[in-house]
């Protein structure tokens, strides 16, 4: 069994990576650190961890665990990221890993050095309904792909949220942004040229809260706007000449819809429909991860795919900046 370590009590954690954990086939969850140790006991007792630490060194320190989670506010990861590499722990990070991709150089570097795994938690790859369209687009089902248009939007205004905090690594691009990218980037198995882009920020946070995206493709364009101050939309769609792909509930099933594909033909007189009820992305995840962390080839989303999304990001606020497009 591979034993899980959480770094921090971060309400992602709580609610759906350590629930996962303990469901996970492979996985037990052997231990949670805080600052607090009296809120990494509470969490601890709450699931069953027999290992609670006062500080994160404690833990990394630990001989009871063989990697981590780390859901700590973006500014930090890749810092815990390589403390935890530099431990000889294999490290599961909450995406996104780094806020520049140039960072993430020195988390290859320490994972080579120290023979560990570290991968950035895009849980929607592991998810079947992303295989599918992934199977559907390749496969050439909607012939030849032109378009990707997408859509993830929410609604806070909370100041004391990390996501309208610039010095945690708030904002929209950052929490969200990275979604549409990775999934179109995930199904066509195709990398983005350019990027055109504007991006607004709130006047009091200075996070971006809305950003409208166009990237091109070799073939097909993407087009995608985030924004965490609208009403909460979730949507996708892969259009080709012979039909197109709807995802319902692309990035967080079960909490904007159920996870469904609709397959649509050309002539849009028929459509197929694909259902996936019942599935944990974060199960998958952890399973994959624990797998490939023990020797096993398991699809694991590598450090590689992190860097050339978020060299997308990247560029995006460069467009946004220059006012033209930029190379990715």
């Amino acid at each position: 069994m591979f034993r899980w370590g959480i770094l921090s009590t971060a309400k992602i954690g709580v609610t759906v990576v350590i629930p996962a954990i303990c469901d996970a086939e492979n996985s037990v969850l052997s231990a949670v650190a805080s600052r607090d140790l009296s809120k990494a006991r509470a969490v601890a007792d709450r699931f069953g961890a027999p290992h609670a630490f006062g500080s994160y060194e404690e833990m990394l320190a630990s001989k009871d665990i063989d990697g981590v989670y780390i859901p700590l506010p973006t500014s930090q990861h890749v810092e815990w990221s390589l403390k935890a590499a530099e431990a000889g722990k294999h490290v599961l990070c909450e995406k996104p890993i780094s806020l520049h991709a140039d960072q993430i150089a020195a988390l290859q570097h320490a994972r080579d050095t120290h023979g560990v795994l570290i991968s950035e938690a895009f849980m929607v790859t592991y998810h079947p309904q992303w295989l599918k369209v992934r199977e559907l687009v390749q496969g050439g089902t909607i012939g030849t792909l032109r378009r990707v248009q997408a859509a993830f939007t929410y609604f806070n205004k909370d100041a004391g949220n990390m996501r309208n905090q610039l010095s945690l690594g708030g904002g929209a691009l950052p929490d969200i942004g990275v979604y549409p990218t990775v999934v179109t980037r995930f199904v066509t198995g195709k990398e983005p040229l350019r990027v055109s882009a504007t991006v607004e920020r709130d006047p009091d946070f200075g996070t971006d809260r809305y950003a409208s995206v166009r990237a091109d493709f070799d073939g097909f364009e993407l087009g995608f706007y985030v924004g965490t101050q609208l009403a909460s939309r979730q949507s996708i769609v892969f259009h080709g000449d012979k039909g197109y792909i709807e995802v319902l509930a692309p990035f967080n099933t079960g909490k904007y819809d159920h996870a469904k594909v609709w397959l649509h033909n050309a002539a849009h007189d028929g459509a197929q429909e694909f259902n996936f009820g019942g599935v944990n992305h974060y199960r998958l995840q952890v399973e994959a991860f624990a797998r490939e962390a023990q020797g096993e080839k398991a699809g694991v989303f590598s450090l590689e795919d992190s860097v050339r999304n978020q060299k997308l990001i990247d560029a995006v606020y460069r467009s946004d900046k220059s006012g033209k497009w930029e190379t990715v």
